[in-house]
């Protein structure tokens, strides 16, 4: 079964980290805090990335300032394809978070890690605890 590729930008601004509320309506993760992300499609990861950051957010980003800071292999359930989530830090942006899909994201904030949502997409929390814990690699889903 094919993988799925999604990319994630991991931004840090005074220790807070950058987070989307996804729109009641998603068709993933409606009212869930999430990161800024894409699936990749014809393009690299960190071509995806970028493409993302300007469409979802009016974000800026060169590919020269992303650093791959964590990855999670996920499986939501069996049956479907699993996914490689790829987060990527950007040393450098340029823009301030607005919101350009709103049938998509309702909401941009700077949340610190140590403080989380309640109502934040489950791997996104273990991408943070990863990133903060200096691990690179998660799993979940999979069965042991």
């Amino acid at each position: 079964m094919p993988q799925i590729v999604g990319v994630h930008l991991y931004l840090e601004r005074d220790g807070k980290v950058l987070l989307g509320l996804r729109h009641p309506d998603s068709a993933y993760a409606g009212s869930l805090w999430h990161f800024l992300a894409g699936h990749c499609e014809t393009e690299s990861a960190t071509a995806c990335l970028v493409r993302e950051a300007y469409e979802e957010a009016g974000l800026v980003v060169d590919p020269a300032d992303l650093d791959l800071v964590h990855v999670v292999h996920l499986l939501h359930r069996p049956g479907v394809p699993p996914r490689v989530q790829l987060f990527f830090r950007a040393r450098r942006w340029e823009g301030v978070p607005e919101l350009r899909e709103p049938d998509k994201c309702a909401a941009w904030r700077w949340w610190d890690p140590k403080d989380l949502p309640d109502a934040l997409v489950p791997y996104a929390r273990a991408a943070i605890e990863g990133i903060g814990a200096g691990r690179p690699y998660t799993e979940t889903g999979w069965s042991r």
